[in-house]
């Protein structure tokens, strides 16, 4: 038995929950996000104990890996609407910028041209200096966000250049050593 998909969600006040069918839209003040599950799990809202309950229909292999999946899903849309995601990342390197026209990022990393990634709808990017903070209601749109920035030039151990995550260690490698002796 899952042991996260059998605890409910509990609701905030401010957060209203709906299903229709097999979806689930969660929304608070002007924050929406909506999720189809699977035909194997059952989501139903308890509004007496204000709380979101997941439920398979059958023990199917399948089915207990969904059941804890779509509860955390449910849970994280949740938090994304009341509180939100954020992931922030630093830019390392001598001249290397980052600049935010529109909803593009400009990303001057090295390379003979400017990288580009595009914001997606709901995630909004901050750039401070070398700093991007990258955040919004929705958990994976936020990740995958960071994640593509950070793919442009990802940190390399040997000087530390790159774009990484601020809370990210990289492990710092020696360099050449040259031999004593010649040949």
């Amino acid at each position: 038995m899952s042991r996260i998909g059998k605890k409910p969600v509990s609701v905030p006040d401010n957060v209203k929950v709906a299903v229709n069918g097999q979806t689930v839209v969660v929304e608070s003040g002007k924050n929406k996000l909506s999720f189809t599950h699977r035909a194997e799990i059952s989501v139903r809202v308890d509004a007496a104990a204000k709380a979101v309950v997941v439920e398979r229909k059958a023990d199917t292999r399948e089915g207990k890996a969904l059941h804890g999946l779509t509860r955390a899903l449910v849970a994280n849309m949740i938090e994304g609407v009341t509180k939100g995601f954020s992931k922030e990342l630093e830019v390392n390197g001598v001249g290397w910028t980052a600049k935010l026209q529109g909803t593009q990022i400009h990303l001057a990393v090295g390379f003979a041209d400017v990288r580009i990634v595009d914001v997606p709808a709901g995630v909004k990017v901050e750039i401070a200096g070398n700093k991007i903070k990258v955040s919004g209601p929705d958990k994976q749109a936020v990740g995958q966000t960071a994640a593509e920035i950070r793919s442009q030039r990802p940190p390399e151990p040997y000087n530390g250049k790159g774009i990484k995550y601020s809370d990210e260690h990289i492990i710092r490698k020696a360099g050449k050593a040259f031999a004593g002796g010649g040949a």
